[in-house]
């Protein structure tokens, strides 16, 4: 895992050409929605760094003051010159701070809204191809390191660079030969931070890449808990989260011994000019010409310079993270969306289709999911689709509702290429029951009238509930339809999510309806229910079947048997048995192993 999460890092950096400046000022331009909140704080930030240079000069007036004698004239007003610099650098603090984070709030929010938008639009090749954990991981720690790289690193680079200016330039004004001598220490401070800048982007992509190891083990073993302790996998969960949560250790001390060297070497750096500018001071040559109070204010002056590039400094490695963090979330929302080239609109489709010597084959994939796939289906009837697990009867079904791009001119609804439909006119017109049913963590309402069905109102919703025969239990429920159904319908039963489901789906009335093993979860009773509401939800509408339990779909109009990606056999049940082939065979199998179940009746 360390091996590919190096050559991770490796690869994003070669694919961004060190430009941390254009990705930073990309990531700034979130920033412009929030331009007022922005201008507050750069006035906090102004008004908190005009303070430190009047601080200096408030000392030059205090010796000045000591060495003339004249302490009775100032013995008022130093004290509320005092206390006036100090309540304008709180009030500078908080205006910058404030609104500093309002500033970086807003533009996590925004960031976070454009990924989540983005994501819906992905095609699904993409959900396939990236664990859980680590999408999950851009979404919520990518973003938390933008917060740092705004917040905290614009809050220094705004307070403390305009503070070393302020100092610079009040440093100038007093003597501009120590004040020169004293900045050729400067290339020095920036050939540290260069170096720094590289070693800390290239550590916060390896903790980013580390940190999407641990939600992906954490998020598998959530997810797959009761697997995981049925099959005696918690030492093996705990050693692989132990590996993921160990490289993202090491890359953090890493980072942190790199920040910790930093601050120490720029320190000694700053020390060092100090030391050589007051050996110079010190000459009466070069320090004729100043009194006693501007020699003290202008060491002041140089020696409160040394906290704002400390901090300059230090902000470096929060800025790269941002950096990194930024380049992972841009490289997310430059992705490539669902390709939509359809062109055609339509309110309801009648639901013919019809396979043209179709194949298909996964993005990535080296084996050919489908082999010309030929096949007609009428409006309104029912095609059963059979075979062993992997033959490829959901692909067959997946692609109608185009999850997946398939080629021009082999897969036909109602005459039309399905690629000339518009995409959401299409999935309009096409209802979905998985075997794996899929509920949100809301009410039974929100999950039966889903999407665009939400404005449905109640009685429509209850109707939909009856007719899939889940009326009655929700009805027992405390709170009916308004009942919370937890993650995935964790609180309900199988049978219960699978009725929901269904009801959701005679709720979208639509011609176009995939079955996908709907009835696999139930027991015998609920089944008896639910194919009696399948009757209905089937009845003149153009059903697709996916079934294991052959006894489910023995009155199909037409059966295709899938096997390797192609249709061995096709026909209606009788024909098939009466072929004596591999349909026969499976139906056999099934009847001398289990007891007949209750078919589906398609009238």
């Amino acid at each position: 895992m360390q091996d590919h999460d190096n050559i991770q890092t490796d690869e994003v950096l070669s694919k961004a050409p060190v430009s941390g400046v254009k990705i930073y000022l990309r990531l700034l331009g979130y920033v412009r929605s929030s331009w007022l909140y922005l201008l507050l704080s750069v006035i906090g930030y102004l008004i908190y760094a005009a303070m430190e240079p009047a601080l200096a000069g408030l000392m030059k007036h205090i010796v000045d003051v000591v060495s003339e004698g004249k302490i009775t004239e100032s013995r008022t007003l130093i004290p509320l010159a005092i206390l006036g610099i100090f309540i304008c650098r709180g009030i500078g603090t908080f205006l910058g701070g404030y609104f500093m984070a309002k500033v970086a709030n807003n533009v996590v929010y925004d960031l976070r809204t454009s990924m989540f938008n983005k994501l819906v639009l992905l095609p699904s090749s993409y959900y396939h191809s990236i664990p859980t954990g680590r999408l999950l991981a851009k979404l919520t720690y990518d973003t938390e390191q933008v917060i740092g790289s705004i917040t905290q690193a614009i809050r220094v680079l705004l307070r403390e660079g305009l503070t070393v200016v302020g100092l610079l330039g009040y440093m100038l004004y007093m003597n501009w030969r120590l004040s020169i001598l004293f900045l050729l220490v400067v290339p020095l401070i920036g050939f540290v931070v260069s170096y720094a800048s590289k070693r800390f982007r290239k550590l916060s992509t390896r903790i980013q890449n580390a940190m999407g190891g641990v939600t992906d083990v954490a998020s598998e073993a959530i997810k797959g808990h009761e697997v995981v302790k049925i099959f005696g996998g918690t030492e093996y969960e705990r050693e692989r989260f132990r590996k993921a949560a160990n490289e993202n250790r090491r890359s953090q001390l890493k980072m942190e011994m790199t920040k910790s060297l930093n601050v120490p070497l720029v320190q000694f750096i700053l020390a060092f000019a100090m030391a050589i500018l007051i050996w110079f001071a010190l000459s009466p040559s070069i320090s004729s010409n100043m009194t006693p109070g501007d020699f003290i204010a202008f060491l002041t002056a140089a020696g409160m310079l040394g906290k704002p590039m400390r901090q300059l400094t230090d902000v470096n490695s929060i800025l790269q993270k941002g950096i990194a963090a930024s380049y992972s979330i841009f490289e997310f929302l430059d992705m490539d969306e669902e390709v939509d080239k359809g062109s055609k609109s339509i309110d309801r489709l009648k639901g013919e289709i019809e396979w043209r010597s179709m194949s298909f084959q996964y993005p990535g994939a080296e084996k050919t999911a489908l082999k010309e796939i030929t096949l007609s289906l009428s409006a309104g009837k029912t095609l059963a689709l059979v075979g062993r697990s992997g033959s490829g009867k959901s692909t067959m079904a997946n692609l109608i509702p185009r999850f997946y791009d398939v080629g021009d001119e082999q897969l036909y609804i109602d005459g039309l290429s399905i690629n000339d439909y518009q995409l959401k006119d299409l999935r309009q017109n096409i209802a979905l029951v998985n075997q794996q049913v899929v509920l949100f963590n809301g009410t039974i309402r929100d999950n039966i009238a889903y999407g665009y069905l939400q404005d449905t109102d109640e009685n429509t919703v209850i109707e939909a509930a009856k007719a899939a025969n889940a009326w009655e239990f929700i009805q027992e429920l405390d709170a009916g339809l308004d009942t919370l159904v937890g993650e995935n319908g964790v609180l309900l039963s199988g049978g219960q999510r699978q009725r929901i489901a269904i009801a959701r789906a005679i709720l979208k009335n639509a011609p176009i309806l995939i079955l996908d093993e709907a009835t696999s979860a139930l027991d015998t009773e609920s089944e008896r229910a639910i194919q009696l509401a399948l009757e209905n939800l089937m009845e003149n509408r153009t059903t697709i079947a996916i079934a294991h339990r052959l006894s489910t779909i023995e009155n199909a109009d037409i059966i295709a048997v899938v096997d390797h990606g192609e249709i061995v056999e096709k026909g209606s049940h009788s024909e098939l048995l009466a072929m004596n082939g591999a349909y026969a065979q499976l139906h056999n199998q099934q009847f001398s192993e289990t007891p007949p179940a209750i078919t589906i009746e398609n009238s």
